[in-house]
């Protein structure tokens, strides 16, 4: 289904593109971080009531990472708010960090640090004031920032060294999407993801909050003694994700949305991220606008059997 990538296809679904300002970098308060919690702001020039994306980047990256995605959600009508992680690379190296096996926690801490902050965060752009709806807010990651963002929308951790957690599910977040998401624990996992991840040893039932999966369907992971159907879990096993796209010969990367021409991407493929950017654009525009129907529209593009690049599974 190569016609996806023309224009005209969809602009009458999506509207025109807004030219795209960002500020960055911007440091919000954060008692007791290993260091400062800085963010990166996107958004579109024109525009008001804009619903705001909260973006976790996967392992090692920045807010620098994923132009692909963030400026795509921008450009038509979204704030996308990235961090930095401790686990960026630009930080330093990952394995002599004092504490490496915090950050899953410092992770979920951050994006409920700029959830306090937002109004603040806001503001600080000029440009923004007066623009965005701050009580409609999306969360959304990316493979470790996957496993953030689904704890965020109410998966738990089940491991007995989380028996004593009271869960990290946050109201303020009112839908997600879920890129490349590790699936469920237990037996699932590797010895390896055993050893060296036990925070992977999650459970998707107490996952209310409405998301959308997206998985690739050649995704091998060292993580899971499954196949690439791991990364359908929380599709299958929460009662609040309500659509799964599986990318077709997708890989962790899916095409690409970390970036055009980085080296992690093993499926570089143009006509896999524009599928993921129409389709996590679509299911949150309808989210938060329900009169606007392009989910559907642009979901039956990827009906079964009507594409080759991806299928969408719905329960809306």
């Amino acid at each position: 289904m190569t016609q996806i990538l023309n224009n005209t296809i969809y602009e009458n679904i999506t509207g025109t593109a807004a030219p795209v300002i960002t500020l960055s970098p911007v440091t919000l308060s954060s008692a007791g971080r290993p260091t400062p919690l800085q963010v990166k702001i996107s958004a579109p020039i024109t525009g008001t009531d804009l619903p705001v994306i909260i973006f976790s980047h996967g392992f090692g990256n920045s807010m620098d990472g994923y132009a692909p995605l963030v400026h795509y959600w921008a450009s038509y009508g979204f704030v996308v708010i990235q961090a930095t992680y401790p686990d960026s690379k630009r930080l330093g190296n990952f394995d002599e960090l004092s504490y490496k096996d915090e950050i899953w926690r410092i992770r979920i801490h951050d994006v409920k640090q700029i959830l306090d902050q937002l109004q603040d965060v806001v503001n600080t752009f000029e440009i923004l004031k007066g623009r965005v709806a701050t009580d409609q807010v999306a969360a959304v990651g990316h493979s470790f920032g996957a496993h953030t963002t689904s704890m965020l929308l109410g998966a738990r951790m089940i491991g007995p060294d989380y028996n004593t957690e009271t869960g990290f599910f946050d109201e303020r977040i009112k839908a997600g999407i879920l890129l490349s998401a590790g699936g469920r624990g237990g037996d699932a996992l590797s010895d390896f993801a055993k050893e060296h991840l036990p925070y992977l040893d999650q459970d998707y039932s107490s996952m209310h909050t409405p998301a959308l999966v997206v998985a690739g369907d050649k995704d091998h992971s060292p993580l899971t003694t499954l196949g690439p159907e791991w990364f359908t879990d929380a599709y299958f096993l929460s009662p609040g994700a309500n659509a799964l796209a599986t990318i077709y010969n997708g890989e962790h990367m899916l095409g690409g949305i970390s970036g055009y021409l980085v080296k992690e991407t093993t499926d570089e493929d143009p006509k896999k991220v524009k599928a993921v950017q129409l389709l996590t654009w679509a299911y949150l525009k309808t989210f938060f606008d329900p009169n606007n129907n392009a989910w559907e529209r642009i979901s039956s593009l990827f009906g079964k059997g009507s594409s080759e690049i991806a299928v969408v599974e719905n329960r809306l």
